[in-house]
């Protein structure tokens, strides 16, 4: 929790007024998940379980308006292409517009698998615990790479970043608080830590997915601002 809001602060809180009202709805659904993945092993923990699964039926309804509202933010990611076409000298290259789109997208459905497995596994204590416990992971990127890129910024200039480094450094960091999460609750081979490395892993592949033609025309096709 507070690792994904140091990474979002300075972009969300930066230009608070200045944000569109589907941004404001994604980072509120978005933290409000991470509050529920706190306070529910509480309620489970100490003697109300009755609330607990009151919470939980609120909880996938709210886990669904995190993956829909961060689908409706596609459109700024293309946007964001478009201006670094119309602005080649510019340090930000068009790919990554794109391969956002992309690498979310995989983490939204590997995010929506995860709430199903969890759902479907409620009677496993363990089971359904881990698997919501992974979405955690599976959603810090967007927030943890904007932290990463403002150090980055302070540490050598906007003209000196070198993106994909940043994306690297950031699936490590991720992968890193998952493995020693899943360590520390003894699910190093579970199905869902593999989820977390495997889709933290893909987005190193950001700028090839995002630099093929073929990607780039189908998006456009598809997304428009």
């Amino acid at each position: 929790m507070v690792i994904m809001q140091w990474g979002i602060f300075s972009y969300y809180w930066g230009d608070f007024t200045d944000n569109a009202w589907s941004v404001h709805i994604h980072y509120w659904t978005a933290t409000v998940w991470y509050v529920y993945l706190i306070v529910q092993p509480y309620y489970a923990t100490h003697g109300r379980l009755k609330l607990h699964r009151t919470n939980g039926i609120i909880g996938m309804f709210i886990g669904g308006g995190v993956c829909f509202t961060a689908m409706s933010l596609f459109y700024r990611d293309i946007h964001l292409a478009h201006l670094a076409l119309e602005n080649p000298d510019k340090h930000l290259e068009p790919w990554f517009g794109y391969g956002v789109v992309v690498i979310e997208f995989i983490m939204i459905v590997a995010f929506m698998y995860a709430v199903v497995r969890s759902i479907i596994h409620r009677k496993e204590l363990e089971n359904h615990a881990w698997w919501l416990i992974s979405t955690v992971f599976l959603l810090m990127m967007p927030a943890v790479f904007r932290g990463v890129l403002v150090v980055w910024v302070m540490l050598v200039g906007f003209t000196e970043v070198n993106v994909p480094g940043v994306i690297y450094q950031t699936s490590f960091i991720i992968i890193a608080l998952g493995l020693a999460a899943a360590w520390k609750y003894g699910k190093l081979k579970h199905p869902a830590t593999y989820l977390i490395v495997g889709v933290n892993l893909f987005s190193c592949f950001m700028e090839l997915i995002g630099s093929s033609k073929t990607i780039q025309v189908l998006l456009e096709g598809i997304i428009k601002e």
